[in-house]
């Protein structure tokens, strides 16, 4: 049949912290595990003496390889890693590749994880995936679509759209299909790893218009760990006298420990 695609197109969540995959098939979306059986995978890229990392396996080295881990955070004053200022005053990242400092664009680094999760799909689909729906936030202007669209087409992604968070979330919550709330207004609240969004929508005939959009580019779950990690810098101080908050090693380990926490407290509270 003309215009046929060769393998099913994918669905991406590309987050600050964490993204996933999600595919179409046998009646309902699946979120698609990466090897590590997780369904959600960090957007973290990490550079070593011997090669590149995406995903667990750069997260999961983070602790001693701070300053070559690169990662979506809210405030810079937080960044392990350099960012220098480029070409146009451009920011980019440098890190340290193979024994050789390299700089990055962002979009470069977006583009990484949009590959890993290709790369994911393909290992369980057993197909090469060449289409992709993208969610991208509610407030992303015209630039940032189209800096979302240059990183998937340098992954070898088509952009069949991109669709705003609150959309994504209203249908995946099967709004649309909710006769009683027709011609009524929903909140969207989305409180993610580095971004909180909330969003206004009418639903008129199975279809969403977007009224307004609100939120915090600077606020999410990140946010949190970092207020645990400076609650225990401050109380390492105050117990040893000295201070660990300049030791890239001390402070990824610590932050790792520090995601662990409100996890632990998730679980109690879920069993209690």
């Amino acid at each position: 049949m003309a215009g046929r695609r060769e393998a099913p197109v994918i669905g991406i969540d590309l987050g600050t912290t964490y993204s996933c995959v999600a595919v179409w098939q046998h009646e309902r979306v699946e979120v698609i595990p990466n090897e590590q059986g997780n369904r959600t995978t960090p957007s973290c890229v990490a550079f070593t003496e011997t090669e590149r990392l995406i995903g667990d396996a750069a997260k999961n080295q983070s602790a001693v390889n701070p300053i070559n881990t690169v990662f979506v955070q809210g405030d810079m004053k937080v960044w392990p890693f350099k960012v220098v200022e480029g070409k146009h005053g451009k920011p980019r990242i440098m890190v340290t590749y193979k024994g050789i400092e390299k700089q990055f664009d962002a979009e470069e680094i977006s583009s990484m994880v949009l590959s890993k999760m290709k790369e994911v799909a393909n290992a369980f689909l057993n197909t090469h995936v060449k289409a992709a729906v993208i969610t991208v936030p509610a407030y992303f202007d015209y630039s940032q679509r189209q800096a979302t669209k240059d990183a998937a087409t340098v992954a070898g992604l088509e952009v069949l759209r991109l669709v705003s968070e609150p959309t994504a979330a209203a249908i995946a919550y099967g709004l649309y299909k909710n006769a009683i709330l027709d011609g009524v207004n929903v909140f969207i609240f989305d409180l993610g790893g580095g971004t909180f969004d909330v969003s206004l929508l009418t639903i008129k005939n199975g279809s969403f218009e977007v009224k307004a959009v609100g939120g915090d580019t600077h606020l999410g779950g990140e946010d949190f760990d970092n207020r645990i990690v400076e609650y225990f810098v401050a109380e390492f101080n105050r117990k040893h006298k000295k201070d660990i908050s300049m030791n890239g090693k001390a402070m990824g380990r610590l932050r790792v420990a520090c995601r662990a926490v409100p996890r632990s407290f998730g679980a109690l509270c879920e069993h209690a």
